[in-house]
């Protein structure tokens, strides 16, 4: 699975657990629909560090527990073509 995949599939799993859209989401985090839309389709391949964090809290969350997850600690960045992949520390 590719990087951001793992975003998009960790956001998905945590809106369902909570019981919200990813609409909803969007509304509670403060971030533009079509931001949360690219991440979800891949289309934003490196999310902004401070886009990841308004999500985790929009979901109740820290940085560090919505990272927290077995997909991402197994995550090789060697598996990337280019090796560029990840979220932006802007």
């Amino acid at each position: 699975m590719e990087y951001i995949a793992l975003f998009a599939a960790r956001i998905r799993a945590l809106c369902k657990k909570r019981n919200i859209t990813v609409n909803k989401l969007a509304s509670i985090s403060g971030l533009r629909q079509s931001t949360i839309n690219n991440i979800m389709r891949g289309v934003a391949r490196s999310p902004r560090a401070d886009t990841i964090h308004k999500i985790a809290n929009a979901l109740n969350m820290t940085l560090a527990e919505f990272l927290d997850f077995d997909e991402m600690n197994n995550y090789s960045f060697d598996d990337e073509e280019d090796g560029k992949e990840g979220f932006a520390m802007e």
